[in-house]
């Protein structure tokens, strides 16, 4: 993933949008393979006609001239017509509206209305702003330098596009991996205290300097090139491309391959508590409530996970082949393949509002207050309560929810005793288990065993719905 997808490895891969017959993308692109040498990287860059005679345009000694080629070996094989230009240039502009916007009213419904704001809820914020941004700053531009093989930007802007890349993908999905470890934690072991508002803000923080850590690289060994007629962005590292391809497979693993290993286990090991069981017989509504309330928000982020693991998925796998099979950037067709693959992973921005509108009834309702304006959008009044109103509070004092233990007083008449016929006995009856409201006596001691995992000291139905 290298650049993830700005111009850091596929840099001048992408290049291949635009270039001339081998082009400088196929050029630089074979160099990232593991084992390349200088002088076969610099044999490439010449074949590929883009340096006239000499590869010094970047940095490195100059090489003997190319024998001169036919012109009709010089016409470019990426040049694509107007009608497939037009229709990419629709589908990425549609994924940059989409996610953008999208993501923003999430961000709008979480934190204009305090029932929303919850653990769950600033790791969606998170996410949201690094699709949102991503989708802002990176895919257009990526777009552009894919299809014309030239940098219009700058020297800041390719630094910049080589680092937030990384360091967006980086937060979004560290950021749905919190999510799933929060959620193990509330549904296995809900007797511990939940994260507090101070601490959510220490682990984004945390997930925010990780990510510029790994992703400075990129920052620190960009450059721009300009030659007769082009302008290049790329990253140029130290040690050439050998070291390029490893830094590559170190981002693929932690952006990637780790995070969705965690979640895997996490969410497999929470499906099987949450679907494993029922209790038999009548049991607290309450407990079917969150129970209910709980599934649902655990299938939200699984599709939220797996919709991210397929979007990038081809987008990983296309740069590791064409990173080992060097041919692959000379095919004819390669251009599309990237330019589809990149769609893909930049699509993943967009999702996200749409899953979030689909599944849960509060933000499909904040969506239905964003756009009242809409002469077919209704907003009830039903939407209204859904944001604004609680169904109970719980307090971190008490062992479930702030409940007034009452005992019941019961009066006994003994009408064959004359002398106490206007008097009375009181009994006082067991104080009743303020936990089992509503649950049926006889199922008491099998609820009992799995209240556990059904209620927490600092949770209600509201942390889940």
């Amino acid at each position: 993933m290298g650049s993830l997808p700005a111009a850091a490895n596929w840099t001048d891969r992408a290049s291949t949008a635009g270039a001339d017959p081998g082009n400088l993308s196929a050029a630089l692109a074979a160099g990232a393979a593991p084992g390349t040498t200088e002088a076969e990287w610099l044999h490439l860059l010449v074949q590929a006609g883009n340096l006239s005679a000499s590869s010094s345009a970047l940095g490195l000694p100059a090489a003997s001239p190319a024998p001169s080629q036919p012109r009709a070996n010089l016409t470019n094989q990426f040049v694509q017509p107007s009608w497939r230009i037009a229709l990419w240039s629709l589908a990425y502009g549609v994924v940059v509206a989409v996610a953008v916007f999208g993501n923003l009213i999430v961000i709008w419904i979480i934190l204009a209305h305090k029932r929303m704001r919850t653990v769950t809820n600033y790791f969606l914020v998170n996410l949201a702003f690094s699709d949102a941004s991503m989708a802002a700053f990176n895919t257009l531009v990526n777009f552009i330098y894919a299809l014309h093989s030239e940098w219009y930007f700058g020297a800041n802007y390719c630094r910049f596009q080589n680092f937030f890349p990384i360091t967006a993908v980086f937060a979004s999905i560290y950021s749905m991996t919190a999510i799933a470890v929060d959620r193990y934690m509330a549904i296995i072991d809900p007797l511990k205290p939940r994260l507090s508002a101070t601490a959510t803000k220490i682990v984004i923080g945390s997930i925010w300097i990780l990510a510029f850590l790994l992703a400075f690289p990129q920052c620190l060994y960009s450059k721009i090139k300009v030659m007769p007629g082009r302008t290049l962005c790329y990253v140029q590292w130290p040690e050439g491309p050998k070291q390029h391809f490893t830094y590559h497979i170190i981002v693929i693993v932690l952006v990637y391959c780790f995070p969705l290993l965690v979640m895997g286990v996490t969410y497999t090991i929470v499906g099987i508590t949450l679907w494993g069981g029922e209790i038999p017989g009548d049991t607290c509504n309450k407990y079917h409530e969150q129970l209910k309330a709980k599934r649902k928000v655990v299938k939200m982020m699984i599709i939220v996970v797996v919709t991210f693991a397929i979007c990038w998925l081809p987008y990983h796998i296309y740069f590791i082949l064409t990173a080992i099979y060097q041919q692959l950037n000379r095919w004819k067709y390669i251009q599309q393949v990237y330019l589809a693959s990149f769609w893909l992973a930049m699509s993943s921005t967009m999702y996200n509002p749409i899953i979030y509108c689909c599944l849960n009834k509060r933000f499909r309702a904040g969506f239905k207050r964003a756009f009242r304006w809409c002469p077919f959008i209704e907003v009830s009044s039903y939407d209204e309560l859904e944001l604004k109103t609680t169904r109970f509070h719980p307090t971190r004092q008490s062992s479930l929810y702030t409940v007034t233990r009452m005992e019941s007083v019961t009066v006994v008449f003994e009408p064959s005793d004359p002398d106490n016929s206007k008097a009375s006995r009181k009994k006082r009856a067991t104080p009743r288990d303020p936990s089992f409201s509503g649950c049926s006596r006889r199922n008491s001691k099998s609820a009992s065993t799995t209240s556990s995992f059904i209620s927490s000291p600092y949770t209600s139905v509201d942390e889940y719905s």
